[in-house]
């Protein structure tokens, strides 16, 4: 007699990736890292490469310059073919480790210090030689198609050059850095934009920027300089090489960024940190560790026909997150058109022969609307650590935000665009330099982004719900919560003004006009973006900051809210639905605006009232369902989460987090940004998330759009300090554990539930 045993749910350890077969090439790289440096690891033909990056590293065009690529040859080889070969990422605890021919090498990141390791034992004395390949060893003229690396895009002003790093051997080490000339994109953007008057007072994160590093291998000694080409790209390599043959070799590159006028500080800072340094791989370890037992989505099901797939949707819901830990620390937020995890862009697109700092979209660019997608996930993932480089990042460009609106408006509160760059003004190739000679400074002459202010709101919503969920101080936030609201209310009462007599309508609400319904909905009249955006964070702030902030500023937000006007609706085929806005001119892009009030805003789910009106949004307007898709950042897999409807949720959440085209799984993309796509990535956790749990009313509800037959165990926060861990397995649930206990009072099961009960819950 036989009996089937079903398969138990995965555990991290099922989800370490592991090749037992070389790479190709660096597109068959494998990510690694930890506090603020990524690095891309891969196997080629007998050679140990991998590619390093460090958030922040800004060159004057406000390229994101990787700082280099290394090369290790071992001798004798034990790397000569596939025969046993094994490299694998080990997620709980952080490292990578390569292994054939009784030789092991593993490489890890210290979390807690920029350095990187190479530790290398044998059976047998190896020879290692480790060097440290650079294609800016020249100065490089950067043209057509590839300017979309810089913030310059397809409008370069005059020759764009990316200019050449100093290289050196030092004692027996390797010294690299950038030092970026007192003249950047920086100045370039504040004359274009007519900000001069006030240049002095703004932040600019550019000048003088210093980055780099120093290579040193445990008794090795300098050996030479050779040249050579890797793919289409020359470059020139300087080598360290063992003194003598060893069982151990220990290899390392320390890195260091810092804004000086002055070399000799940068210079100066690290060789302190080499000889101060105390390896925390323990402590490290422990890091990630402790990472992993925040939160989990482990994915399984006995459905033949989804069985796989359904498997790859946990096992990329922990590799992306794991990609994004590797930024945990970065004093600036994760890029969501590759991250720290870019390569050689010929092999995303084949005429892109490029250097390996191409990415498209930018590097200094931070594109809010897909920003916010990265981080969103963060709060279900309690991952609030990781938050502070996105949230903290816009503190920095507060004070140039407001200085937007005195110079252009005289007014009061901070002008956020989308497009926006590294020091707060527009993109200026976005921000077009064929305009209109009496055309409003302060606006962007662009079609896709004119009156986009809005974006910046979802940001200051994660602001708030870091207080809502783990009770964090957020003081040194409201004031720039304020003044992102108070931009929108002087604005359009000015916009008013300009246009006739009085600042508000006849109900004495703004008129948001002209405004825009994310970037879809141009010329927008009322758009139920903004109006969601205005409502929610108003309310928020003074629910969660009242005691932190002024009479003064307690009152102007009450009075504030009697002028936020009210939501639009339409009706399609006798049904009433959500409308993008009052009135709008055209479209632009492919967003679902109409189910903004949705998410991120929440003002419709399970448990509220008029669930019917958003569903019908979601089934009837014939924009959305054109809109519809898996690609990149689009939300179709979040909205069906939030409105309960299991089926399509299901159906965009296997498209979205399938494995990718490359050979690790969550190196997505370009979608519509580029490879890896972490805001493809991000919408995909945030929609997993959403399905399993959701928040309305006190309640936490469970499974409010997870299929019966997809057994998952999972741990996800909720706020008021809570975390919640449950098992759904062959249709039974368990929930394990709640903390606090007394939330369990509060948690309703939703796995049974018709959709027509989900309408009546509220």
């Amino acid at each position: 007699m036989f009996f089937s045993v079903k398969a138990q749910i995965p555990t991290l350890e099922n989800y370490n990736q592991v090749w037992t077969t070389q790479s190709k090439n660096a597109s068959e790289s494998m990510p690694l890292g930890g506090g603020d440096i990524g690095v891309n690891v891969w196997v080629e033909q007998g050679n140990l490469y991998f590619y390093f990056s460090k958030s922040g590293t800004f060159d004057e065009h406000n390229t994101l310059l990787k700082l280099g690529r290394v090369k290790v040859e071992l001798t004798p080889n034990p790397f000569k073919n596939d025969e046993d070969f094994h490299q694998e990422l080990n997620l709980k605890d952080g490292y990578v480790a390569v292994s054939q021919n009784n030789t092991e090498v593993k490489l890890w990141v210290d979390v807690f210090s920029p350095v990187i390791h190479v530790d290398v034992k044998s059976k047998d004395a190896l020879t290692m030689q480790a060097s440290y390949e650079s294609w800016r060893y020249k100065n490089r003229k950067v043209e057509g198609r590839a300017n979309n690396a810089n913030s310059y895009k397809w409008a370069p002003q005059g020759d764009i050059m990316t200019f050449k790093d100093s290289i050196s051997f030092e004692d027996n080490t390797i010294q690299f850095y950038h030092k970026n000339r007192e003249y950047t994109v920086f100045d370039v953007a504040v004359k274009q934009q007519k900000m001069e008057s006030v240049k002095e007072e703004m932040m600019n994160p550019l000048k003088h920027l210093t980055f780099g590093g120093v290579m040193k291998g445990a008794n090795m000694k300098s050996k030479g300089v050779y040249t050579g080409k890797y793919v289409n790209i020359d470059f020139q390599g300087y080598s360290l090489v063992s003194r003598k043959p060893s069982k151990k070799h220990r290899l390392e590159v320390y890195l260091h960024t810092v804004q000086n006028e002055d070399i000799s500080v940068w210079k100066q800072e690290v060789q302190n940190l080499l000889t101060s340094y105390k390896p925390k791989e323990k402590e490290s370890k422990l890091w990630w560790n402790n990472f992993w037992n925040r939160s989990f989505i482990y994915t399984k099901t006995d459905n033949k026909a989804q069985k796989d797939s359904v498997y790859q949707i946990g096992q990329n819901y922990q590799l992306f997150r794991y990609m994004l830990g590797c930024n945990a620390y970065g004093k600036y937020p994760t890029k969501f058109n590759g991250g720290l995890f870019t390569y050689d862009p010929v092999y995303i697109k084949e005429d892109h022969t490029f250097t390996p700092d191409f990415r498209n979209w930018g590097g200094g660019t931070m594109t809010q609307q897909n920003q916010r997608l990265v981080y969103f996930p963060m709060l279900k993932s309690g991952d609030f650590d990781m938050m502070v480089s996105q949230l903290d990042y816009y503190l920095t460009l507060q004070k140039n935000a407001e200085l937007r609106s005195k110079v252009y408006w005289n007014h009061n509160g901070a002008a956020f665009t989308e497009q926006l760059e590294n020091f707060g003004l527009p993109n200026p190739a976005e921000y077009d330099w064929k305009r209109p000679a009496d055309y409003d400074p302060g606006l962007q002459y662009n079609a896709w982004l004119e009156y986009q202010w809005d974006t910046v709101f979802e940001f200051c919503k994660m602001m708030l719900e870091q207080k809502e969920y783990a009770n964090i101080d957020i003081k040194k936030y409201n004031n720039f919560i304020l003044s992102c609201l108070r931009f929108f209310d002087e604005h359009y009462q000015y916009l008013a003004k300009k246009r006739g007599r009085k600042a508000l309508d006849g109900n004495g609400h703004l008129v948001l006009f002209p405004g825009s319904a994310v970037e879809t909905y141009k010329m927008a009249n009322n758009a139920n973006s903004t109006i969601s955006a205005l409502k929610v964070i108003s309310e928020k702030l003074l629910k969660l900051s009242s005691n932190d902030l002024s009479s003064e500023d307690v009152e102007y937000l009450n009075a504030f809210q009697t002028r936020i006007p009210p939501l639009n609706f339409r009706e399609i085929d006798n049904k009433k639905v959500l409308s993008p806005a009052k009135t709008w001119e055209r479209i632009n892009n492919t967003e679902a605006a109409q189910l903004y009030p949705v998410y991120p805003w929440k003002l419709y789910s399970i448990g509220q009232p008029d669930l019917e009106v958003a569903q019908n949004t979601y089934k009837l307007d014939e924009d959305l369902i054109k809109f519809r898709s898996h690609v990149g950042w689009k939300q179709t897999n979040i909205m069906a989460a939030r409105l309960g409807l299991t089926d399509e949720a299901s159906k965009y959440t296997l498209l979205k987090m399938a494995n990718a085209e490359p050979r690790f799984p969550t190196f997505w993309g370009p979608g519509f940004d580029w490879v890896p796509d972490h805001n493809w990535g991000g919408s995909g956790m945030i929609g997993m998330q959403e399905m399993l749990m959701q928040e309305v009313n006190g309640k936490i509800l469970l499974f409010p759009a997870w299929p019966k037959d997809w057994d998952v165990h999972f741990k996800l926060h909720a706020t008021q300090n809570t975390t919640v861990e449950v098992k759904l397995e062959n249709g039974r649930v368990d929930i394990i554990k709640v903390v606090p206990e007394n939330r369990r009072n509060d948690i309703q099961n939703l796995l049974d539930f018709t959709l027509t009960e989900k309408l009546n819950l509220n």
